[in-house]
């Protein structure tokens, strides 16, 4: 399943950072996360999927605490 959602995140290279570390969750298929856009793009296990996000959410808060994403 893919889904897009409006986030919030401070600098590009967090960004960046929480991109990669979400693209390493299990289940996870792809995610891109647009600094420009303040948007997430996640690709995961349709079963999943809000386990998935939950998860994803808060990886990004480890690295970025003001991460946020509009469900």
């Amino acid at each position: 399943m893919k889904k897009k959602f409006k986030c919030e995140i401070d600098c590009a290279n967090c960004a960046a950072k929480v991109e990669d570390a979400i693209k390493k969750l299990d289940g996870v298929e792809d995610a891109k996360l647009n600094f420009m856009m303040q948007k997430l793009t996640l690709i995961a296990d349709d079963d999943r999927f809000d386990e998935i996000l939950d998860e994803a959410i808060k990886t990004g808060r480890k690295i970025e605490p003001d991460f946020t994403v509009e469900r």
